[in-house]
């Protein structure tokens, strides 16, 4: 039996819609999907968000502990003696997440007497060390301290992923935070520079493009070819289509293909939202043509291009949203079975357009996996167009 009954939504449909709102599931932009979570980063700048204190603190002469030196957050007396059974040195894996990348930086916790960054919260008694960073760096630290105002967390897209993560910070406080950081990405002291990679990492794409002013596309082109930075390519690749011109959006199709020949997705998503940023709509079609309508394409060759327009359908810039929600719907047609990857996106954009599209989809049952199928009924739940539209289809056979 088909989904759709003539005249009016199947019995089916509904108590599949039924099932989608009792769990909850919904379309709330403040809820991630943990289906598209493929881990997760703690970086350097969270850590110093989530504690109440931090300090810088060099040993003690008698190797018995530390004494803080520099206070960077929080309520900590000056010079403060902190025993060394209350120190943990928790040297971190600062990793990128960009196309699921991922490069491991061990930090110096023992630095030619540099202090050491410790952190603790107020439940606890026990501090943590992250690295050791030059005592010049203590007002800078502040600065990005003081970034992180009290306040709700907020929706922001985390790329690569899909989903929406969740933020204490709002646009402003972004913007200033990025700001701060931005000068630091190749400073000489190896926990700046990391600290400040990781915030720009996951600043949102909308306020990182708002940076174009201060960016110089010749250094961020030595940074692309330097193979020491290999592990920072896709946020370089990022900036270089914000900051560059049409002799980088030529490169960038080059390599574009290139990684297509190789089957190499490992930066793609990246290069494919910088030519976007770079050359605009025009390349729209030819995305379609490369992506979706080509069959030889594979899945993560496919994953690369819907990320590269997500990154820019959330920023509604260079590629204007409603333009990516028609690519979005000429991915839905030309690859039916897939059509749930962009389902969540076009409810958190309000993008009720396609709600014909996904009750044609459901009535046919061309979608088998149940991740997609929940995406879409949860679409479907949202849109205020879904019972019209599932009564204007004719009855299944």
């Amino acid at each position: 039996m088909g989904l759709l009954l003539s005249g009016r939504p199947s019995l089916q449909i509904l108590r599949l819609l039924f099932v989608v709102a009792a769990i909850g599931f919904g379309v709330d932009e403040g809820q991630a999907c943990a289906i598209c979570f493929s881990g997760t980063v703690i970086t350097p700048g969270q850590k110093l968000d989530s504690a109440d204190e931090a300090v810088l603190a060099v040993p003690l002469a008698d190797r018995s502990g530390f004494r803080v030196i520099e206070i960077v957050k929080g309520e900590v007396p000056a010079n403060e003696a902190i025993a060394e059974s209350a120190v943990s040195l928790d040297v971190p894996k600062l990793a990128t997440f960009l196309d699921g990348g991922s490069a491991v930086t061990k930090l110096s916790t023992t630095g030619h007497g540099k202090p050491l960054l410790l952190f603790r919260n107020r439940m606890s008694e026990t501090w943590t060390g992250i690295g050791v960073i030059g005592e010049q760096y203590a007002g800078w630290l502040r600065q990005l301290a003081a970034t992180k105002h009290d306040g709700d967390g907020l929706p922001v897209k985390l790329w690569p992923s899909k989903v929406m993560g969740w933020s204490p910070l709002t646009d402003a406080q972004w913007q200033e935070r990025a700001r701060i950081v931005l000068p630091y990405l190749d400073a000489d002291e190896l926990l700046a520079a990391e600290i400040a990679y990781g915030e720009l990492q996951r600043t949102p794409y909308r306020i990182m493009r708002g940076l174009k002013p201060q960016l110089e596309a010749a250094k961020i082109r030595f940074w692309i070819d330097d193979p020491k930075q290999l592990s920072r390519l896709p946020v370089h690749t990022l900036l270089l289509g914000i900051a560059g011109d049409e002799n980088d959006a030529a490169e960038l199709e080059k390599r574009i293909d290139q990684a297509l020949l190789a089957q190499d997705t490992a930066n793609l998503s990246a290069m494919l939202a910088a030519d976007l940023e770079l050359r605009g709509p025009s390349r729209l079609s030819w995305l379609h043509a490369t992506f979706f309508a080509d069959r030889r394409r594979t899945l993560p060759e496919i994953d690369a291009a819907l990320l590269a327009l997500s990154v820019q359908g959330e920023a509604d810039a260079a590629v204007p949203r409603g333009q990516v929600i028609e690519a979005y719907r000429s991915f839905i047609r030309a690859r039916k079975p897939m059509a749930g990857f962009v389902a969540m996106e076009l409810a958190n954009w309000e993008a009720w357009d396609a709600t014909a599209d996904y009750v044609d989809i459901i009535r046919s049952n061309v979608v088998k996996d149940p991740a997609g199928q929940f995406a879409i009924l949860s679409y479907l739940k949202s849109s205020p167009l879904t019972a019209g539209q599932a009564a204007l289809l004719p009855a299944a056979e």
